[in-house]
């Protein structure tokens, strides 16, 4: 007696417009893995001051590839012959306007990111600073990369902060100063 034949599925049909999301996907990133890759470190931190029994944090708002402005934490490069401490307090201060001291390490953070011509590995100190003065402003940064500096309490940080590993170190900053919580 025969079998009856194997019912086989119908493949869904494509998308309007074009290729599925996932063939698009798989596209990018077969791209992005033919790419050369580079490794960068930078450093930068939380800068932090006390008003009126109310901790502030500075931070600068930059345009992302899309053009929408997100909040995040100020950093840069090492530059040779500098150390991590060094390079965050040069970078918070051309970035931000405020001169700071480090009170202590908070953590090191890495990532990956595509640019047009080079995948980067990309590996951030950040450091709790204390500010000591200055003007919170742009103007000094060298790269102008940083479009408006401000001071935002610490309450607001998690909600503020655009990358979830800025929003981390935000969080452990706020358990150093405030061991209770």
């Amino acid at each position: 007696m025969p079998r009856p034949p194997v019912p086989r599925p119908i493949p869904a049909p494509p998308p309007p417009g074009g290729a599925s999301l996932r063939q698009r996907r798989d596209s990018a990133a077969q791209r992005a893995s033919h790419l050369p890759v580079s490794n960068e470190t930078s450093a930068g931190g939380i800068v932090v001051k006390v008003t009126d029994g109310c901790a502030y944090v500075a931070c600068i708002g930059r345009r992302n590839r899309a053009g929408r402005l997100e909040w995040c934490l100020p950093k840069g490069h090492i530059e040779a012959g500098e150390t991590p401490e060094d390079a965050a307090i040069r970078e918070v201060a051309e970035e931000t306007g405020i001169d700071a001291e480090i009170i202590q390490p908070i953590g090191i953070i890495d990532y990956w990111f595509t640019g047009d011509d080079r995948r980067v590995h990309k590996v951030v100190h950040h450091y709790l600073l204390e500010a000591k003065g200055g003007t919170i402003t742009t103007e000094n940064d060298p790269d102008q990369e940083a479009e408006v500096a401000e001071w935002i309490a610490v309450d607001d940080l998690r909600q503020r902060l655009a990358y979830p590993n800025e929003r981390k170190m935000a969080q452990a900053a706020i358990e150093l100063l405030n061991p209770q919580s």
